[in-house]
């Protein structure tokens, strides 16, 4: 989004008929679906081998690399949302006293989300309670408590 070029080139690539009008997102997904389509299909060829024969032994062979292929590929794009995930929250995020260090190849955000904190005024002679919002970031190895910036 920043490379104003590049955003052109893409936008020229992406009207051009032989793309079909199809973007760039398009063109990285069809790979995997090809993937999932080839899995498909060696299910059927597996179907109608007969038991026992060298065919059924080799799309056997095929099936346990390309499921193998297909796990590897789900946890890369995984491992890879993680770290943008990672990545949007460190820039969202101020830290005021010690540097917390966000982005680690071991860590990923697990949930997040908003909740409300109630403040009790015990001084008061009428029990006051004032509210706030804050954010819980929940990660495979700690938790993170956030507030908006006021």
């Amino acid at each position: 989004n920043g490379n104003a070029g590049f955003q052109q080139v893409l936008e020229r690539l992406e009207s051009d008929p032989v793309c079909q009008r199809l973007s760039l997102k398009s063109f990285l997904i069809l790979p995997f679906q090809r993937i999932t389509r080839l899995k498909l299909l060696l299910q059927n060829i597996l179907k109608r081998t007969a038991p026992g024969s060298e065919e059924e032994v080799q799309a056997t062979q095929a099936y346990d690399a390309l499921e193998k292929l297909i796990k590897d590929c789900n946890e890369n794009v995984q491992r890879m949302k993680s770290t943008e995930e990672l990545i949007y929250l460190s820039q969202k995020i101020e830290f005021e006293c010690k540097i917390f260090p966000l982005i680690s190849q071991s860590r990923r955000l697990v949930k997040c989300g908003e909740l409300t904190a109630l403040d009790f005024n015990n001084l008061s002679p009428k029990c006051k309670v004032t509210t706030r919002p804050i954010y819980l970031h929940l990660f495979n190895d700690c938790l993170l408590l956030s507030r908006p910036k006021e």
